[in-house]
């Protein structure tokens, strides 16, 4: 507030000092107060939000602990055989498939053909394939494409033809130059007994670079017998499994197998499937920590000086989250509560793992499926917590809820401060318009009393006392 330092100029009197003084008593227990309530309310939306975030990460864990799939993970470990030639199978798994081990032998792998241009058909790339130009159709299994040539192309263009074409369902094409001619190769990615590359063309010009002559018979390229194209066979633990390509889809039910190579004198590879226990246990681990952080918050936010101490609606969650814990499980196999699948809960309130039912190892090695159940299941563990987190944590929930009245009492103390303010600046100038009449009444008064004692002084007879 600007002061007017002004009051007292015409009476003598520290009119300022008292204005000053007026005010400050006025003012000052007000500010304070103020002040007050507004670090206690910026302390405890502090204190809030601390617990509201430990809130968050706890049910940023019970999401996880709440998708089943989480819990039908499965992993395939493969002990490739020792070779210096890679490994003999790659392997995935669904989380269908039932734990089991397995021997894999490769037999064989799928190729798909290789055709070559006969002897003597071209000296050179610039060799014209047709004068006229015409049409070839590519085709092995139920893959084709077909390719129109210009009149004049050589077999270097060919070549490019083929590659470029944006048909071409898998055929590559090259030129071997063996310095007194030049060799067109084809290979077809399509593997599969029976399933070999076929060309054939519209025009007896193209018989050079078909495997079909136009009128029936031979054509100019040739797939010698180990080119053909050829199944891919492989042995699960003795079984014998043939397939037109290398991936072996439910060759074991829910389990996609890749044969790498082929195996040398009978080597295999040995796949175990297991339970992917190492998710799971992290998991828990993470909703362990998590958990227990929460309670701390709520412990150290509600202690008693702090400014959640007594707070109703931290003390309704910290007796929901307990309770909620403490669910019977139902439809979980043998647990009735998590604490049967070797979690504990100590006299400070904090989860910990335990064995004084059965260790979460031990769980995991008699009912796996259950666990999941117990957790991600309808009326598991997860759910239920994933209800009453959502009950507090939703854009409209309850922390939202307490935040926005925190807020609205700060909103509501600005406009408090400010109408003091204005409250202030109008006693202010209440009190200068008073003083100013007294010091115009006590000016007059001395000036009469100057005036008065002048006139006297010069009476006859007068004596001014000494």
């Amino acid at each position: 507030m600007p002061l007017i330092t002004s009051a007292g100029v015409g009476s003598g009197l520290d009119l300022e000092s008292i204005i000053s003084a007026t005010l400050s008593a006025e003012n000052t227990p007000k500010i304070n107060a103020f002040a007050k309530k507004e670090e206690s309310l910026k302390v405890e939306l502090s204190s809030l939000g601390e617990v509201k975030s430990a809130m968050s990460k706890l049910q940023d864990t019970i999401e996880k602990l709440a998708d089943i799939d989480k819990f039908n993970k499965r992993i395939a470990n493969i002990k490739q055989p020792k070779s210096d030639d890679g490994d003999l199978i790659s392997v995935s798994t669904t989380s269908e498939i039932s734990t089991g081990n397995f021997n894999i032998e490769v037999v064989e792998v799928a190729q798909g053909s290789r055709a070559m241009s006969n002897d003597g058909l071209f000296t050179s790339t610039d060799d014209v394939v047709s004068a006229s130009g015409g049409t070839l159709s590519f085709t092995a299994g139920d893959k084709s494409f077909d390719l129109n040539l210009d009149a004049g192309a050589t077999l270097a263009e060919l070549r490019d033809a083929i590659n470029d074409s944006d048909d071409n369902f898998g055929v590559t094409a090259n030129i071997i130059n063996t310095g007194s001619e030049s060799k067109l190769v084809l290979t077809s990615s399509v593997s599969g007994t029976g399933n070999d590359l076929v060309i054939t063309n519209d025009n007896a010009e193209l018989d050079n670079v078909s495997t079909v002559a136009n009128t029936g018979g031979a054509g100019g390229i040739n797939i010698a017998a180990e080119d053909q194209a050829t199944d891919a066979v492989i042995k699960v633990d003795g079984i014998e499994i043939t397939n037109d390509t290398n991936t072996f889809k439910d060759a074991v039910q829910d389990m996609t197998i890749i044969a790498k190579r082929q195996s040398v004198d009978g080597e295999t590879a040995k796949l175990s499937v297991e339970y992917d226990r190492e998710s799971v246990t992290k998991l828990v681990d993470e909703f362990i920590a998590n958990y227990n952080n929460l309670i701390g918050q709520i412990g150290l936010q509600t202690r008693v000086g702090n400014p959640l101490n007594s707070d109703s609606t931290i003390r309704s969650f910290d007796s929901q989250l307990v309770s909620t814990l403490s669910t019977e499980l139902t439809d979980a196999g043998p647990f009735s509560s998590i604490f049967d699948i070797g979690l504990g809960v100590n006299k400070e309130g904090y989860l910990e793992k335990s064995s004084l039912v059965r260790s979460l190892s031990e769980a995991m090695d008699e009912n796996f499926d259950d666990i999941g159940a117990a957790f991600a299941g309808e009326n598991g563990i997860a759910k239920k917590l994933e209800g009453l987190l959502e009950n507090y944590l939703d854009t409209d929930g309850i922390m939202k809820q307490r935040e926005e009245s925190l807020n609205g009492q700060l909103d509501e103390l600005d406009d408090d401060v400010a109408n003091h303010q204005y409250r202030m600046e109008s006693l202010e100038a209440r009190l200068r318009q008073q003083y100013a009449g007294l010091d115009v009444l006590i000016a007059q008064m001395q000036s009469t009393q100057s005036y008065l004692s002048a006139q006297l002084s010069s009476l006859p007879g007068f004596t001014k006392s000494s």
